[in-house]
């Protein structure tokens, strides 16, 4: 029994890694950080006195909607792929939008990470902490005009 449920699990594990090839990579490292943030986002609710069931919940959904995101991007990628290749027009870009979604939800995993560290008391580097920071202000900002042009 546990054999044959390793052999699916390979099975699985290697279809999927030949499918998102570009991806897997990316992939990993945003579910590592996902996780690190969800620990660390824990830790801080626990020290504040704000940890409950309900907190966590929403944590794991927030984390579900990123994966998501990521696969909505990777149907953006073989819908245009699909659409230039039936118009004659080959492209060897493969999972542009894709890569673009999961290495944008590291950046903002990561910036989450410092800050529930920092929340923590966790000594950090200035130059870590400006770093982040100048990458959070500059992704509000572009979020910002975002909005506001599609309010227009």
């Amino acid at each position: 029994m546990k054999e044959s449920f390793r052999i699916l699990i390979a099975g699985v594990l290697g279809a999927l890694a030949a499918y998102f090839n570009m991806l897997l990579v990316p992939l990993a490292v945003l579910a590592a950080v996902m996780l690190m943030d969800y620990v660390t986002g824990m830790l801080r609710a626990g020290r504040t006195g704000r940890l409950s069931s309900r907190t966590g919940v929403a944590g794991i959904l927030k984390k579900a909607g990123y994966l998501v995101l990521v696969a909505v991007g990777m149907t953006v990628d073989y819908l245009l792929s699909h659409a230039l290749t039936s118009v004659g027009i080959h492209l060897t870009v493969n999972y542009c939008f894709g890569i673009m979604l999961t290495v944008w939800l590291i950046i903002n995993e990561l910036i989450s990470i410092i800050e529930n560290l920092g929340a923590l008391h966790i000594p950090l580097p200035q130059f870590l902490t400006q770093t982040i920071q100048a990458l959070k202000d500059r992704l509000e900002n572009r979020a910002e005009k975002g909005r506001h042009f599609k309010n227009d």
